[in-house]
């Protein structure tokens, strides 16, 4: 090991992980909640489905915003304040959501949401992975990415035992409170990042940061479209799903829950294994062979004949997805440069969550000229190729020790 790199901290990476982990499954959790609430949500405001979509399109409008401001934060002051500030806003939109009086202001706090779900990824993710020993990283990629679905089976549990005896507005209201516990976690048991620590963002003035953010343009750019198809993949398979089910099934509003656990669950199996599968094969290839099998059991999973198939298809479904999102973590934190690892791979994932924040309301929509089977099924096909593609075409850095004056490229 040379003096330029930085040896990795086993004892201070565990809570970095536990907060990046539990930060994204907040965020998750009040996310899907909306998709499991939406039919409610459209009676209580006289509103159709396809209209109720805007809520999730709006949260995904503002997410780059989050992205851009609470990255730009944690590459200059470190990682932990901006995840505490960004925790404190997300309890407080929770409680919002729960008491909003009309369809319109539900929109602006859902874009409040956005800004706050869009702040947490980048920054969570650069704390945990900047610790991480090169050679579990994509394991622990694996497990901090998928907080989202464990947020996801949360939300659905949630939604089974207390949506008929509270209400969709208290349940917002109680998924607010974790973040109070977690912002004390960070506060007391969460070291900051050593990486940042011996960088030079905290010596960089304003105009020098911005620089030396545009001077890595071209990289964001690729990002941005690899992300997008990423997003329309995650948000694609998964948003419209509960919907699909009440719809197209006519499953009752825990039937539907009990099935988006199961999905969820194997999500979080895919993420640790493929994350897996990444520190030895190569992340582009983990996420190449996600989505192949993924194309493959779409037959199943979006024209099951039976419920036997409908459960299996949900739950291999998303362990194909989700595996591939398993290895994102990693692979974004290595392909970014120390000066703008918690500003460029959570902008670029929040701004290509703005584009494929209107899968919803483009499966919702072509949904009511064909059904929701062939609007799930198109869209799949469609971004599994091109997320292959993008990651086919991408570079690696499998592997990279972070902090080094050098960049290996693979």
């Amino acid at each position: 090991m040379s003096a330029n790199e930085i040896e990795p901290m086993p004892r201070s990476h565990p809570p970095a992980v536990i907060a990046g982990f539990s930060a994204w499954l907040l965020d998750a959790f009040d996310f899907f909640l909306v998709t499991f609430c939406l039919t409610a949500m459209a009676h209580e405001f006289h509103k159709s489905v396809p209209q109720m979509t805007l809520l999730i399109t709006m949260t995904m409008i503002m997410r780059p915003v989050g992205g851009f401001l609470f990255g730009l934060l944690a590459d200059r002051y470190g990682r932990r304040i901006p995840l505490m500030i960004n925790m404190g806003f997300f309890a407080v939109s929770g409680v919002l959501t729960g008491l909003v009086p009309n369809y319109t202001t539900l929109l602006v706090v859902r874009a409040l949401f956005g800004i706050v779900m869009g702040g947490t990824w980048g920054v969570g993710a650069s704390l945990a992975m900047e610790g991480a020993p090169t050679n579990r990283r994509g394991l622990l990629s694996g497990l901090l990415q998928e907080g989202y679905a464990a947020g996801n089976v949360l939300a659905a549990a949630f939604y089974f035992f207390c949506f008929r005896s509270l209400g969709w507005r208290m349940l917002f209201i109680l998924s607010s409170l974790p973040a109070v516990p977690l912002v004390l976690y960070v506060a007391f048991f969460v070291k900051e990042s050593a990486v940042w620590q011996q960088s030079k963002n905290a010596r960089l003035s304003w105009s020098e940061q911005h620089r030396e953010v545009l001077r890595h343009w071209k990289l964001f750019v690729y990002l941005l479209i690899f992300m997008t198809a990423m997003l329309f993949a995650s948000h694609g398979t998964q948003d419209m799903y509960p919907t699909f089910l009440q719809s197209q099934w006519h499953f009752s509003p825990e039937r539907t829950a009990v099935i988006t656990a199961i999905s969820a669950v194997g999500a979080i199996l895919g993420g640790l294994t493929f994350g897996w599968i990444s520190d030895k094969a190569g992340r582009r290839r983990a996420i190449i062979t996600a989505f192949v099998l993924g194309a493959l059991l779409i037959p199943i999973w979006a024209y099951a004949p039976n419920q036997t198939l409908l459960v299996i298809g949900a739950f291999l479904m998303q362990f194909m997805v989700q595996g591939a999102w398993g290895v994102i973590p990693a692979h974004l934190a290595e392909l970014s440069p120390d000066s703008v690892r918690a500003l460029l791979p959570g902008f670029a994932y929040q701004t290509a969550g703005f584009i494929a924040g209107y899968s919803g309301l483009i499966e919702a929509t072509y949904a009511l000229k064909t059904s929701y089977s062939t609007a799930l099924a198109l869209t799949a096909i469609v971004v599994f190729v091109v997320a292959s593609f993008m990651a086919w075409i991408g570079k690696e850095r499998h592997g990279q020790r972070f902090g080094t004056a050098q960049e290996r490229t693979t």
